[in-house]
């Protein structure tokens, strides 16, 4: 086992299963060059890990640390993409910028917190040099089929001749 994949098990994480995307005109992710680009990854498609809420607005229907799970569920998914993309999470040499999108309720503004359950697991997997990143966090007044969120990636990537 690789050593992402290993200090994911010590948290007593797993990479999910990936799903198939419902068009063959997009997929998880798109590698150019030694930069990968995930597509969004959110709550309202498929099953997902941590058994999270996967609909409603948070601030309405979903609180902020139910909301805090969400993002950390998305990210394991996005471990997922990555895996399948590239082959092993141990190719991943930063990340660079995460973009996450919150299906908040009006009067709820504390997006950023939402969006640290990403951030704090990519931080705690690659650590403070390599896991530090760029961030959005922005609160959206709907997203498709009801998620609680959606977030989207890139990645720098080790060549594959240092693996």
């Amino acid at each position: 086992m690789n050593v992402i994949e290993t200090k994911l098990n010590k948290l007593g994480l797993e990479v999910p299963p990936t799903h198939p995307y419902p068009s063959p005109n997009r997929r998880s992710g798109v590698q150019v060059g030694n930069i990968l680009f995930l597509s969004g990854h959110g709550t309202g498609r498929q099953a997902m890990p941590l058994d999270i809420k996967q609909y409603g607005k948070v601030g309405a229907d979903v609180t902020e640390e139910e909301a805090y799970l969400c993002a950390k569920s998305a990210a394991l998914c996005m471990l997922a993409s990555i895996k399948q993309t590239v082959g092993d999470l141990d190719r991943v040499k930063r990340v660079i910028r995460l973009y996450g999108m919150v299906n908040g309720a009006p009067d709820f503004d504390r997006h950023m917190v939402v969006m640290d359950g990403a951030s704090d697991l990519f931080f705690e997997l690659w650590g403070p040099e390599f896991g530090q990143h760029a961030r959005a966090a922005v609160g959206i007044a709907g997203l498709p089929r009801g998620a609680v969120l959606e977030i989207m990636g890139e990645f720098e990537l080790h060549p594959e001749s240092e693996c």
